[in-house]
């Protein structure tokens, strides 16, 4: 019971209950481990704008104890994606529609490109090279859903779990910071397939495709993640993060600026550790 006043306390101290749940979200810590649950069934976990920027002020509130970050939806489905309200001209209560911020002028144009980005800020966090994300999908991941898991270093898929980027189907086009993850797994070939067919992908082909590290069955999803954080938290903190800063930038780098990067990376690990060894 101690334990689980702890997480509570932990996940309230970032984010208050009420933002909470305004927010279809429940976020709890417990020391190195954040959880942050999509807690909207009754609407397989449709999103909306608040969920997004209530994500980016969790990301930017952990406490700096959090290394590894567990992304699930409650029930059956990760999330059935955006909240179509938030087209409708009444909007999301409490949040104002996306129509009504729509206009070609510049400064109709400049409103909704800060709620956009404001958007994607609640997606990008979730890349720091100092945490590990990881999303736990069951059942439905679809459009903004889709993109979230994306967001994340490592994916593990229930064996029910079905993915589609749903958002040219509907006029639209994935503006949640989906784009350059899903390309860099999958080629652009490959990418451009699933986006405009908006078909789904079910959870063998997208172990297939390198959109999945893991897929097991649906009753084994939450020991297959807690099987993981572990052996994350097997290897010490500081290593992991100057390894997955040294992964992240080989996309821009040729060889000899990736081994002059490695060279860096090592000195600076080389000196902490004499450090440590003074005392």
């Amino acid at each position: 019971m101690a334990e689980q006043r702890d997480e509570a306390a932990g996940g309230t101290a970032v984010l208050g209950e009420a933002e909470q749940a305004a927010a279809g979200l429940r976020l709890s810590i417990d020391g190195e481990l954040a959880e942050i649950t999509i807690a909207r069934p009754e609407r397989r976990n449709a999103m909306t704008g608040r969920t997004w920027t209530t994500l980016a002020h969790v990301g930017q509130n952990l406490p700096d104890s959090v290394r590894i970050v567990v992304l699930k939806g409650e029930g059956p489905s990760f999330s059935a994606g955006i909240d179509l309200a938030m087209f409708s001209p009444e909007g999301v209560p409490g949040e104002r529609s996306m129509m009504g911020m729509v206009g070609d002028d510049p400064r109709s144009r400049a409103e909704l490109d800060a709620a956009i980005a404001d958007y994607q800020r609640g997606f990008t966090w979730l890349h720091r090279p100092d945490i590990v994300s990881i999303a736990a999908v069951r059942g439905h991941a679809i459009g903004a859903g889709f993109q979230l898991a994306l967001a994340c270093d490592l994916r593990v898929l229930a064996d029910d779990a079905k993915l589609c980027m749903k958002e040219p189907a509907l006029g639209l086009v994935p503006d949640l910071a989906g784009t350059k993850p899903l390309v860099d797994a999958v080629g652009l070939s490959r990418a451009l397939e699933i986006c405009l067919t908006a078909r789904t992908v079910a959870a063998d082909e997208a172990a297939r495709l390198g959109l999945a590290e893991l897929v097991v069955p649906g009753a084994e999803l939450d020991a297959a993640v807690a099987d993981l954080v572990a052996a994350l938290q097997a290897v010490p903190r500081d290593a992991a993060a100057a390894t997955k800063e040294l992964l992240q930038g080989t996309a821009g780098r040729t060889l000899d600026e990736q081994c002059a990067a490695e060279r860096a990376a090592q000195i600076d690990r080389l000196n902490a550790m004499a450090a440590l060894m003074r005392g």
